[in-house]
């Protein structure tokens, strides 16, 4: 599904020569203007010529392979989030590309999404003063696209990683629950309870078996609210005030005092595209490695999902070791 519209994309993204696509089964949603740029297997397109870069859309199982054979060919990488099945395949992943000397990064579109931007800069600016809480909600219903991971390791894997971009810190614990309805052998609902290295709480509730599509992500602190929605890329800012009521039962309805309520008007820009942008520049060398998610970072959202997993499994808060430290242990 995403390898379609990075193809849109990339055909008509300045400074880029489209070279081709590769799947198996064809060009099923007419992505490609070109048959002829469309190749059964990898192996086929890279017998045209060398390539500059590539983006590896494919399901999580088939990452590794691909990441390896494209590195060996010293092409520089876009990875579709998760980075790997596993944490140790990514690992391989990471390896492959220093041995290369390729430039590698990890597809989390969200980071690009012009309301989490929005939000996250002015979290770091100090707008609400200090963070109380960074909590996420993705729901929605099943996508028949996800084949090979649960909702841990396809979804949840965002809010894994924005919980630390916007707040800028590490997991350092996670206390998960998960449950199966599906049918499937994976999970289908998770919710995650953590708390950064940087003191602050968080909480994530993901699942595929609502009939509602919902992503949000809200960041409390002792100022206000801000409430980014990002499938609007709409922020708002629920701002504390000074107003006090001497009508005491409507002030206890309202909450903490009553302030002003903002809706930001931001510029709007497709997130896949930006990212490509971004990715696009990083390998033409005149981009900067802040506007891209690294492998680093897309090594250590996937090693949190692990861990939820593990503390759903054990039913144990887990500990995340620091990045390149052993396995997570319970806390």
């Amino acid at each position: 599904m995403m390898g379609r519209h990075h193809a849109r994309i990339l055909q008509s993204l300045p400074g880029v020569r489209f070279a081709g696509a590769v799947d198996a089964a064809g060009d099923r949603n007419d992505a490609v203007r070109d048959p002829a740029l469309v190749f059964a297997t990898l192996d086929e397109l890279l017998a045209t010529g060398p390539l500059d870069m590539a983006v590896v859309a494919l399901p999580t199982e088939e990452h590794l392979a691909a990441a390896l054979r494209l590195a060996e060919a010293g092409v520089h990488l876009l990875i579709e989030k998760p980075l790997a099945a596993s944490v140790e395949e990514g690992e391989q992943i990471v390896a492959a590309c220093e041995r290369a000397g390729v430039r590698a990064v990890v597809g989390h579109v969200e980071r690009f999404n012009p309301a989490l931007i929005a939000l996250r800069e002015r979290v770091l600016a100090g707008q609400l003063g200090e963070v109380f809480l960074v909590a996420t909600e993705r729901i929605g219903p099943f996508p028949e696209r996800v084949r090979d991971v649960g909702v841990v390791k396809d979804l949840a894997t965002h809010d894994l990683d924005i919980v630390t971009w916007v707040a800028d810190a590490p997991i350092e614990t996670v206390a998960a629950q998960t449950a199966h309805r599906t049918g499937r052998p994976h999970e289908d609902l998770v919710l995650v309870t953590g708390r950064l290295a940087s003191d602050v709480p968080f909480n994530s509730i993901v699942d595929w078996l609502t009939p509602t599509k919902t992503r949000r992500t809200r960041v409390l602190g002792d100022r206000g609210m801000l409430v980014a929605e990002t499938v609007t890329a709409d922020l708002t800012f629920y701002e504390n005030g000074d107003v006090t009521s001497s009508w005491t039962s409507a002030q206890a309805l309202r909450g903490v005092s009553e302030g002003d309520a903002t809706r930001y008007a931001l510029a709007r820009a497709e997130p896949l595209r930006t990212e490509l942008e971004a990715f696009r520049d990083l390998v033409a060398g005149s981009g900067e490695e802040s506007r891209v998610v690294t492998l680093a970072q897309g090594l250590a959202a996937l090693r949190s999902a692990e861990a939820v997993l593990e503390s759903a499994a054990r039913g144990e808060t887990v500990r995340l070791a620091p990045a390149g430290g052993a396995a997570g242990s319970a806390a």
